[in-house]
């Protein structure tokens, strides 16, 4: 099965509430993984909440071309009961 991001929330600091495909849903924190070119601006904290589900990509994207693979947040998201 190939994983979708269906819903994103912002939640605090770097953490985001997220729904798969499969109906999993959990949260990440995504502050270790701001580095590299890419990433360094959205470690500012307004940025960073501005993110959305990308209807085509399928996962959460920034709008100066940060993306997430969905594998890698599923993989590390808390899932939740």
């Amino acid at each position: 099965m190939f994983l979708h991001v269906k819903e994103a929330k912002y939640l605090r600091d770097y953490v985001i509430w997220l729904r798969f495909n499969d109906g999993a849903e959990g949260e990440i924190d995504l502050e270790r993984e701001l580095e590299g070119e890419v990433f360094t601006p959205l470690q500012d904290q307004q940025v960073f909440r501005r993110f959305r589900v990308d209807p085509v990509l399928e996962t959460i994207v920034w709008d100066n071309g940060a993306d997430f693979a969905p594998e890698f947040l599923y993989e590390n998201m808390k899932i939740l009961a």
